[in-house]
């Protein structure tokens, strides 16, 4: 069984990718996102991390075993996290995540963020039509900027293998991001795919032979250790 985070055509794509080897994928949405129940305003990293551990105990509890978690953009960091908090998975796979999480915040959010979202508690979002897309709250914002991914993926066993995969012309989340993670995660391999942007537009069919074959590998692997 292998799960994957956070609604992206690439991780769709990905999924039935899966489905045609035999590999059997369960895609889901955080609370608050997609069409889960819950308010978007009050969610946070951890509590998706909390989340992903509901959805695995449900899974394990029903006799199923989870080989793989996949995550994407913000989906990515959650793999990471419930790594470095979990050891029950043994492979993961990061597609774009962000290594600092307090970058770009200014630019999301305008210079005086903090001062704002104090006097408030929190702060609206707006799209290009003048509408509110999503809120970020007091409490979603400090877990945010106290969340040290450097910290937690030195907490990932070594026996946990990681791949990180990257786009060079990400325009959101730097490829330089990628780079970090592959110095601190021990056992860790690196893809960065040429001309990729976030959501590897044009790119999806190298994204998907490189995620299957190193699943495919370590499920090799663990077949290999229980013989």
């Amino acid at each position: 069984m292998f799960f994957h985070l956070q609604e992206y055509n690439v991780i769709v794509n990905l999924a039935v990718s899966l489905g045609n080897e035999g590999i059997s994928a369960f895609r889901f949405d955080f609370s608050g996102n997609g069409e889960s129940e819950g308010s978007f305003q009050s969610t946070n990293i951890w509590r998706e991390v909390d989340d992903l551990h509901a959805v695995i105990q449900y899974f394990s509890g029903a006799n199923h075993v989870i080989s793989a978690i996949v995550g994407h953009s913000k989906g990515g960091n959650v793999a990471l996290l419930y790594s470095s908090k979990y050891h029950d998975i043994h492979t993961v796979v990061n597609l774009s995540c962000l290594y600092g999480l307090n970058r770009g915040l200014e630019e999301q959010l305008g210079k005086d963020f903090m001062q704002r979202i104090k006097e408030d508690g929190f702060i609206d979002v707006m799209n290009k039509t003048g509408s509110v897309e999503y809120r970020v709250t007091e409490e979603s914002l400090l877990e945010r900027l106290n969340t040290n991914m450097h910290d937690a993926c030195l907490q990932i066993d070594k026996q946990c293998r990681v791949l990180t995969v990257h786009g060079s012309a990400d325009e959101i989340n730097p490829v330089q991001d990628a780079l970090e993670f592959a110095k601190i995660i021990s056992n860790h391999k690196l893809h960065v795919i040429e001309g990729a942007d976030h959501g590897y537009t044009a790119y999806q069919a190298e994204l998907i032979s490189v995620v299957l074959n190193f699943i495919k590998a370590a499920l090799q692997q663990d077949k290999g250790s229980t013989s």
